[in-house]
């Protein structure tokens, strides 16, 4: 019986897990391994707090490529709104992830779909096959498999000092379910990182009863636009072959002539041809210099979301970067410098969180799987550091850079290869190219 172990079970994995069953051959085992036990929610949609929006209409939201009005139609069964234009609570699209996968066991996969609540530290071969060890003791042998981990946790910022804060003064973790426990009701907070990762801990403040100050601070103090209008579906076509300067400047005329948020939506398909394009320089001019304002314009708040945050009274954002940190005896105090100036600022807080956004460095990685993987050679990491190196199909590139028929990658630790490949939408369409050429590597002959 041939068989797939699909490692981490959010989004992609549980997508994957669904496209595997119905494309392999018919005796296909899939074992869906989540540490968290969340099969379908991942980190994303696990979520209870039911102001945590997506920032993707429910139109371009369904889990499955061919049939776009699929979410819109559970929605409807479950007595939701089902406005193609809407926006969600990610609980919401979570149970809806959930779902797909009890609707394809009480279809006739039960034995064959194996949801593993434990963690994989290791995979090794072992002959043809692959064994995988797992945190409790246990060890498992599969055909392939494929790496589906999601975002990885924020890395802290180098030479801050935090290790010498007392406990609870920093979160390092906004995830953490520590992260906002023990915090006083008016008890001023410092968030590292204006992205949507601070919006969404701002929320959840908000949720816990909190009325203190809050300073939001990044090197540039740029905050998600909001999103705005209905969806546009037209496709920009930039000039091909050319520098990212001259196609810049080509998406800018496009954006002074439309709304910009109409700019970004046409250039969206074809985001991951345009960075399969640029060579490794221009790569790496674009993340020095444009990613901050790519992130922003292209990861948007909800228009409910925006209208909250730019009402609310407490929280203020500034652009600066930190200089020191040192604990008082009853809060921390932190000196920082604003962005422009030549003297420092100071602020003292109760606690310092980290919502510097999603881990991208997996040379400064924690997880054990990824640390053995690079450190045994099985994986590399990609030129960029962005993520692992993998080929064109999404196997994974050892040291010597050849790829491994068994093990495959998807979701954001592929971001190196494809660049914007967070969003439902762009990763519904890489799983589903990864899961007909595994399942057809795994049929007979």
């Amino acid at each position: 019986m041939p068989s797939v172990a699909v490692v981490g079970a959010g989004f992609s994995g549980a997508l994957l897990a669904l496209h595997l069953l119905k494309l392999g051959p018919a005796d296909l085992q899939v074992s869906l391994i989540d540490r968290a036990g969340g099969f379908g929610r991942g980190l994303a949609y696990a979520t209870r707090n039911p102001r945590h929006l997506l920032n993707v209409r429910v139109g371009n939201m369904s889990a499955w490529p061919d049939d776009p009005g699929h979410l819109a139609d559970w929605l409807a069964g479950e007595g939701e709104h089902a406005d193609p234009a809407a926006f969600i609570s990610r609980e919401t699209y979570g149970g809806y992830l959930s779902a797909q996968l009890r609707e394809a066991v009480s279809d006739g996969v039960a034995g064959r779909l194996l949801l593993e609540h434990d963690q994989v530290i290791d995979i090794a071969r072992a002959g043809d096959r692959l064994t995988l060890t797992l945190a409790l003791g246990r060890t498992l042998e599969a055909d392939a498999a494929v790496l589906a981990m999601g975002n990885l946790p924020p890395a802290s910022p180098r030479g801050a000092g935090f290790e010498t804060l007392p406990a609870g003064a920093y979160a390092a973790d906004p995830w953490d379910p520590a992260a906002l426990e023990d915090l006083g009701a008016v008890a001023p907070v410092l968030l590292l990182g204006t992205g949507l990762t601070m919006v969404d801990v701002a929320i959840d403040l908000e949720a816990r009863g909190h009325r203190g100050p809050i300073l939001a601070l990044s090197r540039r103090g740029l905050v998600p636009r909001r999103h705005h209008g209905a969806p546009h579906a037209a496709s920009l076509r930039l000039p091909p072959a050319e520098p990212l300067s001259t196609r810049l400047a080509a998406f800018r005329w496009r954006a002074a002539a439309v709304d910009w948020r109409v700019a970004i939506d046409e250039v969206r398909p074809a985001t991951q041809d345009l960075w399969r394009e640029a060579g490794e320089a221009e790569r790496r001019r674009f993340l020095r210099h444009l990613r901050p304002w790519w992130d922003v314009h292209r990861h948007r708040m909800a228009p409910q979301i925006a209208d909250w945050f730019e009402a609310h009274p407490r929280l203020s954002v500034a652009a600066g970067r930190l200089r020191s940190i040192a604990a008082e005896p009853a809060l921390v105090r932190v000196d920082w410098r604003p962005r422009g100036s030549a003297t420092d600022a100071t602020v003292r807080v109760a606690r310092i969180i980290n919502c510097s956004g999603v881990g991208t460095d997996l040379a400064r990685t924690r997880d054990p799987l990824l640390r053995r993987l690079v450190d045994s050679g099985a994986a590399r990491l990609d030129p960029l550091g962005l993520g692992l190196d993998v080929d064109a199909k999404g196997r994974v590139l050892d040291a010597d850079g050849q790829a491994d028929p068994a093990l495959w990658a998807v979701g954001p630790l592929t971001r190196g290869a494809l660049w914007d490949i967070t969003a439902v939408p762009d990763i519904r369409a890489q799983v589903a190219a990864v899961a007909a050429d595994l399942a057809a590597s795994l049929r007979p002959g």
